[in-house]
């Protein structure tokens, strides 16, 4: 019988391959719970792109877990398509110069159809079952 720890980590894994683009974040994309995660949710926002978020804070295993798989010590940590992009710094340059539309498939700001013929996606929520 697995631990609660493995159950942990199967299910990240498991959030991580099932979603093109995932943040695991502390609080949600409504209620961010650190400037980091607030940030690193308003350059998604932006960028229109739909994206799944995990809330590491019900259990303490969880940023345990995440951070044991991706050798990564802090939160937020974005993925795109199963691979670890960074935290809020790397997401923010990456942003800045373009690097992170590009990553996710989508225009960079200023580029393709202007604001007004662009919805941004809403991000997409997932089930925490992680806690």
């Amino acid at each position: 019988m697995s631990t609660p720890e493995q159950q942990i980590s199967t299910a990240i894994q498991e959030a991580i391959a099932e979603n093109d683009v995932i943040l695991f974040m502390k609080g949600t994309p409504e209620a961010p719970r650190c400037g980091f995660s607030a940030r690193t949710v308003a350059v998604l926002e932006s960028l229109g792109a739909p994206f799944a978020a995990v809330d590491i804070l019900p259990d303490p295993r969880i940023r345990q877990e995440l951070s044991a798989l991706s050798n990564w010590p802090t939160v937020p940590q974005l993925f795109v398509r199963g691979e670890l992009i960074g935290g809020c710094d790397i997401v923010t340059e990456m942003y800045e110069s373009g690097e992170l539309a590009e990553a996710i498939g989508v225009d960079a700001p200023g580029e393709g159809p202007g604001p007004a013929t662009v919805e941004p996606g809403a991000p997409m929520t997932i089930e925490n079952r992680l806690n």
